[in-house]
């Protein structure tokens, strides 16, 4: 590719609405001791009923299953903790001049931690090498990881397909063409343990190149602006996906790959930030909130995406409004799209897309590769008028601010365990804490050493009440499985969270993965000043 650089919950099967209970019982036994499910939640009660958005498995089981309680023969040390949310954190930090352009992001913190096996989670992140700017996402799969798999390593291309002006596509598509090396356009900002798939690349360049080859031919088109051009690549992604579904490929292997990327889904919750421009597009119910600090020091949550489920009461109108009023009461029920997906916006799910004519004719081709849940031949009920659901983001522009400390990105699992407030603070707090533990320089200015050794105090004590989590994401993870009610992380109850078995995890936490870019409140002050004296 042109690059450098190194759920199942989602949807619910028919005939079952039970979900799955878990007794006090179990989990007494489990735990060794009495607890609830609201011990297990940091302080939030877990809520089992059908539709809520707690009980993540949107195709409830059809069969019941009993758990027997294995006894936990000892609790998690503090170094088995730290590498279980170390695993997969990743850092950077982000050149201030790069050679093009300065850039207002300072660094990026990521991490993940899997619920499902494997995590149906994945994020991306990377630099625009021949436009300007950073892009950063977070994809939280269902009905397996290969939709999310394929969007995070193909969504960001299209994104900078669509911001590239034609002279610069051109250039590309004459050395591709004259098979002379090519110049990237992305530089990838990747963890080691972030898997690319390689079967399907030939595919995947192939829809690329024939992507800037249309564009190319668009001779009276103007540049895109950013957020048409955001809209544009999800919006053409996902058709890729559902045509490579359809084709049939030459190497069956990857006409497999296609498929089960097609009737899988994804949501997606991508931000480009170039300057002091935010945008932020998003497709299904991740979430993008920025962090500012108030005059007074204080931290206020503003949330830059909206949720795009049942909770929204605008998307369900929309949803309405797409279809007949005959099916008003059928399109959406038990708070999920025609009573079985709670996203109302994502990528694949072409079994929401496709009419059923074109889903019979085209599972039906490849009987072979139809087995188990995965490739159900079931269709859902009151299907009269697809496309039921779309892959078009909401695009949000932000201006921004020298009071701008922080953005985070991050799916479901998070926000299910934690308000976007509190998650505002603890990520502001520790990252003045982070601040705190620089090396203290005196050069310059008269301090005493009972001046020195008072802020050296201070600073332990700062220190010593926190854990020291240099990576921002991972701190947020650790408090969302380890606070208690007053705010404070207990050992023991994240040593819990950590050690349920594979059969349990899933329902008491989901997939999270947190991404918190840092910004350069000094230079976007320059950015403002320069601006309000040219107006």
């Amino acid at each position: 590719m042109l690059g450098v650089g190194g759920t199942t919950d989602r949807i619910r099967h028919v005939g079952n609405s039970r979900g799955i209970y878990l007794s006090a019982s179990v989990l007494s036994n489990h735990f060794g001791g009495k607890w609830t499910s609201r011990d297990l939640c940091s302080g939030h009660s877990v809520k089992t009923l059908p539709g809520s958005r707690n009980q993540r498995r949107p195709y409830t089981l059809q069969h019941s299953r009993t758990y027997r309680a294995q006894p936990q023969p000892y609790q998690l040390t503090l170094p088995q903790i730290n590498n279980i949310l170390k695993t997969n954190e990743y850092s950077f930090k982000v050149p201030e001049f790069d050679g093009r352009n300065i850039s207002s992001v300072l660094a990026f913190d990521s991490n993940q931690l899997a619920s499902n096996v494997p995590m149906e989670d994945r994020r991306s992140a990377a630099s625009c090498l021949q436009s300007r700017g950073m892009l950063l996402g977070v994809f939280d799969g269902h009905a397996g990881c290969a939709c999310a798999q394929a969007v995070s390593e193909r969504l960001l291309y299209y994104i900078a397909v669509s911001l590239l002006p034609r002279k610069t596509l051109i250039e590309i598509e004459d050395a591709v063409e004259n098979e002379r090396p090519v110049s990237p356009i992305l530089h990838w900002h990747k963890h080691p343990n972030d898997y690319v798939s390689r079967e399907a690349g030939r595919l995947y360049f192939t829809s690329l190149r024939t992507y800037w080859q249309e564009r190319i031919d668009l001779v009276d088109e103007e540049n895109l602006d950013t957020s048409a051009a955001l809209k544009r690549a999800f919006k053409r992604l996902d058709s890729d996906i559902s045509l490579e579904a359809q084709i049939g490929a030459g190497n069956p292997f990857t006409n497999y790959t296609a498929l089960r990327v097609a009737l899988s889904g994804s949501t997606a919750c991508v931000t480009h930030i170039d300057g002091t421009d935010v945008h932020v597009a998003n497709a299904g119910d991740s979430r993008a909130v920025l962090g500012v600090q108030n005059p007074d020091g204080s931290w206020s949550a503003l949330t830059l995406s909206a949720d795009h489920n049942a909770q929204n009461p605008e998307e369900i109108l929309r949803v309405q409004s797409e279809h007949p009023a005959s099916e008003e009461k059928t399109v959406v029920r038990h708070d999920r799209l025609l009573g079985l997906l709670m996203p109302f916006r994502a990528f694949g799910d072409v079994k929401f897309k496709w009419s059923l004519e074109l889903q019979k004719r085209v599972l039906e081709s490849r009987p072979e590769l139809l087995t188990g849940d995965e490739f159900s031949r079931s269709y859902p009920a009151n299907y009269y008028t697809p496309p039921y659901l779309t892959a078009e983001p909401e695009v949000t522009h932000h201006r921004l601010r020298p009071q701008d400390k922080f953005l985070i990105l991050a799916t479901d699992g998070l926000w299910d365990v934690m308000h976007r407030q509190n998650v505002v603070q603890i990520v502001g707090e520790h990252l003045a804490s982070l601040h705190f533990q620089q090396p203290i320089s005196a050069a310059g200015y008269k301090v005493t050493v009972g001046q020195m050794h008072s802020l050296l105090q201070e600073r332990k004590a700062r220190v010593s009440s926190a854990f020291k989590d240099q990576n921002v994401a991972t701190h947020l993870i650790r408090h969302a499985l380890g606070s208690n009610e007053f705010g404070s992380i207990e050992h023991s109850r994240l040593s819990k969270m950590l050690s349920l078995p594979e059969e349990m995890a899933r329902m008491y936490r989901d997939d999270i993965t947190v991404v918190v870019v840092q910004l350069n409140s000094h230079l976007i002050g320059a950015y403002n000043r320069a601006e309000a004296s040219v107006d």
